[in-house]
């Protein structure tokens, strides 16, 4: 059988998301530097490990935004929504979405800011229930209660375009590894900041389930656990661990992985796909492995860099 090592791609691509649409993979991830020629790196696949680039899906916004993060497409009535955050450094940063007619693009960004009541907000994630109900899940930072900073948040979607109601909470930072940085400077005020980011929310066997990463991302702290709830708006609760469940720096040889999206596999297996920075920390690079629903909850197989199984053609569908 052929196989695979991560990294699966050799260049920079941070913050994966993958989407499966007619038979074909296609990856969205942040990238570095100049945005010039485009916004969001785009990589096409028939298998999840073999990767060709198709270029940029965006081209940047005439408002002087510098930064661009998180890009994740959803499908609904035959258009692809982009959705993604731009701002200026770390600050500033507002949730904005781009529309296309197929999953390569272009898209066209729509000229609206999503969260223009909100001092921050990224790493958007729409899920969309089984009755039809579309939700965008996202961080934004909260200032108040033991644990100051970035936090997981929701709120259903009125239309593809459009945010309804108020955020409510998903999750807040309740452990140390998830501290970004002690003494931050921040609103004015100097905090002891926790960072929650990267929701990623699917439905199985009546629970949702919402990976995040925590942590730093420039730094082995950072990582990958998840709550799960009844229902989409919760209450969330999380397993009791004082590290990261489903990923975790490997000291030697995996540093930093994180920000993760789910798809399934041409055989029906689940599969994580992340960034993780190598030993040098030159570059945080596309890596994919399988994750198990287990009694206890899911396990990834991973962090891996050795050789590994590639993944067969379907033979029958498997429930997330």
């Amino acid at each position: 059988m052929k196989t695979y090592t991560n990294p699966v791609f050799p260049d920079y691509f941070a913050d994966p998301f993958v989407l499966e649409h007619a038979g074909t993979y296609y990856a969205y991830g942040t990238t570095p530097g100049t945005q010039q020629h485009g916004v969001f790196a785009l990589l096409s696949s028939p298998n999840l490990t073999d990767w060709t680039p198709l270029g940029r899906v965006l081209a940047p916004l005439e408002s002087g935004w510098t930064d661009y993060w998180a890009p994740e497409v959803a499908q609904h009535g035959g258009r692809f929504y982009l959705y993604f955050s731009a701002g200026r450094g770390d600050r500033g940063h507002h949730l904005r979405v781009a529309v296309a007619d197929h999953p390569a693009g272009p898209f066209t960004d729509q000229n609206l800011v999503l969260t223009p009541d909100l001092p921050f907000a990224i790493d958007p994630h729409p899920f969309r229930d089984e009755d039809g109900q579309w939700y965008l899940y996202y961080a934004t930072d909260l200032l108040d209660g033991e644990r100051v900073g970035t936090s997981l948040v929701v709120q259903p979607l009125r239309d593809m375009l459009t945010l309804e109601g108020g955020p409510q909470t998903v999750l807040r930072a309740s452990h140390d590894w998830q501290r970004y940085q002690a003494e931050r400077n921040m609103y004015g005020a100097v905090y002891d900041w926790h960072t929650l980011e990267g929701p990623f929310v699917v439905r199985r066997g009546g629970s949702y389930y919402c990976f995040y990463s925590g942590g730093a991302w420039t730094d082995p702290s950072y990582g990958v656990s998840y709550a799960v709830a009844g229902a989409p708006l919760g209450p969330w609760h999380e397993p009791e661990a004082g590290t990261p469940v489903i990923l975790k720096t490997v000291t030697g040889h995996v540093i930093g992985p994180g920000h993760n999206s789910l798809v399934q596999a041409p055989d029906g297996e689940t599969v994580v796909v992340y960034h993780a920075w190598d030993v040098a920390q030159t570059a945080r690079r596309l890596c994919v492995d399988r994750l198990d629903w287990t009694p206890e909850g899911p396990r990834l197989r991973g962090p891996t860099w050795t050789p590994q199984p590639g993944f067969s053609n379907p033979s029958e569908s498997v429930e997330w």
